[in-house]
């Protein structure tokens, strides 16, 4: 029995039921792939891929290039999971870019929503996008695309104004219309306040088992990406040493003579051989 497509709606059913919800990331077909096989509720394409499989030391040089890029790899192998397209750095920071950039997502690439970081800044963003009739999840706590702002990846609203600013950024980004919220890295006990108190889905990351759901960068969850492995990160198999393993075993029966054997190989019929 096939599972059903994933849809806004259910997810909203999931969280009225207490069902919890499952996210991750993927940046190409293979993962893309497995991670619809699992029955993930939401694949992200996220701009984390700037810093997992390009290479950067942060989201912000990700342009819209790259996300469509990848998030078009991402839809070829997506077939259960919701769909959604992480606007990256300065892809909306102005109405028109706003508005082009999200149908981008959705034309080009066939997402089913799209995701922006920040609370009050990004109302304007948000709105404009949900007018023109594209569904948005919103991003609040420890947002990578500020992190100059913020002083680095610390943890988000550890004292009282700040915890109270991010509860009244995700009842704002509620009433605009977002259909889902993402935290990162702020207090399980803030996570749990404002799951509470908005009706639409909270999803988290490094905010507590308290949200009706979770995400990871799937990356760092397999063990692929190990420079750097944030505390909230559960590595469910360590992937990079086995691939290593493997990899030298190549190159030493490359090295060795031993690599192709002879079922490895493709055959000529002796009296073609001999007419040449």
């Amino acid at each position: 029995m096939k599972p059903e497509k994933i849809t806004i709606r259910s997810l909203q059913e999931k969280k009225i039921n207490k069902k919890k919800i499952t996210m991750l990331t993927a940046y190409d077909y293979p993962m893309a792939r497995l991670v619809d096989d699992a029955g993930i509720d939401i694949i992200l394409v996220g701009d984390s891929l700037g810093m997992v499989v390009l290479g950067y030391d942060s989201t912000l040089p990700v342009t819209m290039e790259d996300m469509i890029r990848h998030t078009q790899a991402v839809r070829r192998g997506t077939k259960h999971a919701l769909l959604v397209g992480d606007m990256p750095y300065k892809s909306y920071d102005t109405k028109e870019a706003a508005i082009a950039n999200a149908k981008r997502f959705m034309e080009e690439a066939g997402c089913d929503a799209v995701k922006l970081e920040g609370g009050t800044e990004s109302l304007e963003a948000a709105e404009i996008i949900l007018n023109s009739g594209i569904p948005v999840m919103g991003h609040l706590g420890l947002t990578p695309q500020s992190i100059e702002k913020l002083g680095g990846f610390k943890v988000q609203g550890k004292t009282a104004e700040a915890a109270k600013a991010i509860i009244e950024d995700s009842k704002k980004l509620e009433k605009v219309g977002c259909f889902s919220i993402v935290l990162e890295c702020v207090p399980s006990a803030i996570a749990k306040i404002i799951t509470a108190e908005v009706k639409v889905p909270t999803i988290g990351i490094g905010a507590g088992v308290d949200c009706d759901g979770q995400v990871l960068v799937t990356n760092d969850m397999v063990g692929l990406f190990d420079r750097f492995v944030p505390k909230f990160v559960k590595q469910y198999i360590k992937l990079a040493p086995q691939i290593l393993e493997g990899l030298l075993a190549y190159k030493k029966e490359v090295e060795d003579g031993k690599f192709p054997a002879e079922e490895h190989a493709f055959t000529i019929k002796q009296e073609e051989l001999k007419k040449i």
